[in-house]
């Protein structure tokens, strides 16, 4: 499958743990939330990772790959811890839009770290993205 449509595809999913989240949320703490999430996601990835036989791959993991998944776990958690404070306390379309200057974070970072190369139309791309991101919160 193309990377565009994967990429789609998980741009629908990740809208939906907004508004699914928010509504679990009215009722539960954002902390304990996460946990169940959390909890929930594993399950559901090594129940995909044994039906694809994708254990065997484990064995050619190299320390330094391992370090660095291993941080992005622990990113990815307290990115969803944040995210859950921030469903229960404010409007899901806002928390949304604010989340998603992951994209205008991701933009800097794989410059400056990864040294990879922009156009200036990218570039432009990431003002609009956070021009939206403002726009959409003013209202709140």
């Amino acid at each position: 499958m193309r990377w565009e449509i994967l990429a789609l595809l998980s741009a629908i999913s990740a809208a939906l743990v907004a508004i699914f989240g928010k509504i679990g949320l009215s009722k539960l703490d954002n902390v304990l939330a996460t946990t169940i999430r959390s909890i929930i996601m594993a399950l559901f990835l090594i129940t995909v990772s044994l039906y694809l036989n994708k254990f065997k791959s484990f064995e050619d993991l190299d320390q330094r790959s391992l370090i660095y998944i291993i941080l992005a776990g622990i990113s990815g958690a307290l990115s969803w811890l944040f995210y859950f404070a921030a469903l229960q306390q404010g409007p899901a379309s806002a928390v949304a839009a604010l989340d998603r200057l992951s994209i205008v974070f991701v933009f800097i970072f794989s410059v400056l770290f990864l040294a990879e190369k922009f156009s200036w139309l990218q570039l432009m791309g990431v003002i609009l993205i956070s021009i939206g991101a403002i726009l959409m919160i003013l209202k709140f």
